[in-house]
């Protein structure tokens, strides 16, 4: 039932002294911590979910932090399956510039170069200032001084990457033949998700999805609260063992075969 104030939060807060509201906005941010924990333990215990949620918070303790590997930063760009040949080593290059450039400026990734700068930059990689200077995605602070001789010299070493160099994103891909099985997971876990009241990608995303079916190791769905959920169902269902069948309803129920 409380209310907590807003009208703080997008201030300067590196400004000195705090005034009295930024001072009362930022204790607010903790002084009902301790009763919400409470509350919500109480209420997980309740429905039996308390250890999901301690192994959640477990799992974030335990996730790496800090960034990755600036050569593999290429694969989370939207186009990075749609480059072919010397356009791929050239993503890898420029991004890991870019990654570089942003750690020693402090600033996010996107703010040094647009992704779509640099899927402009590998289709059609520039040589000259003048190249550069004719390619969309790019500002007046890209085509000029320092970064334009970074973005040359990065799409440069790209163009010079031994294959062997280059590396390939991870597949996800399932089998052909099970893809199918996917589709088919897929909708009912979203049936499991309103079912259980629990967020579908909080339960199980696609990629958890295609991890489960292709063995990784760690894969998500193979331990933990999730393998009791749904992972040894799905694992039955892709053996034969059980079916996804509507109960007249509209909802859809996996049945033992």
């Amino acid at each position: 039932g409380l209310k907590v104030m807003k009208a703080d939060r997008l201030t300067d807060w590196l400004r000195r002294p705090l005034t009295a509201e930024q001072e009362s906005y930022a204790a607010s941010d903790v002084a009902h911590l301790l009763e919400l924990y409470r509350l919500l333990v109480d209420q997980l215990t309740m429905v039996g979910r308390l250890e999901w949620a301690v192994a959640e918070c477990e799992a974030l303790r335990l996730r790496p932090a800090g960034p990755g590997d600036p050569d593999e930063a290429w694969w989370k760009l939207k186009d990075s399956r749609g480059l072919r040949g010397k356009g791929r080593s050239v993503a890898q290059t420029v991004t890991a510039w870019r990654e570089q450039r942003a750690a020693e400026t402090d600033q996010p990734v996107r703010f040094v170069l647009p992704d779509l700068a640099i899927s402009a930059l590998a289709q059609k990689p520039p040589r000259t200032l003048d190249d550069l200077r004719s390619l969309r995605g790019l500002d007046d602070r890209h085509r000029r001084g320092p970064a334009a001789a970074g973005l040359l010299a990065a799409v440069e070493r790209g163009l010079a990457l031994d294959p062997a160099d280059l590396r390939e994103p991870r597949t996800d891909d399932v089998d052909r033949q099970l893809r199918p099985a996917v589709t088919l997971v897929s909708a009912w876990v979203s049936q499991l998700a309103r079912d259980q009241k629990i967020d579908t990608a909080l339960l199980a995303t696609r990629n958890d999805l295609n991890e489960l079916l292709n063995g990784a190791p760690g894969a998500r769905l193979a331990v933990g609260w999730r393998a009791d959920v749904l992972g040894d169902d799905i694992q039955r269902l892709v053996k034969g063992e059980a079916a996804i069948s509507f109960d007249g309803k509209g909802n859809l129920r996996l049945l033992p075969v």
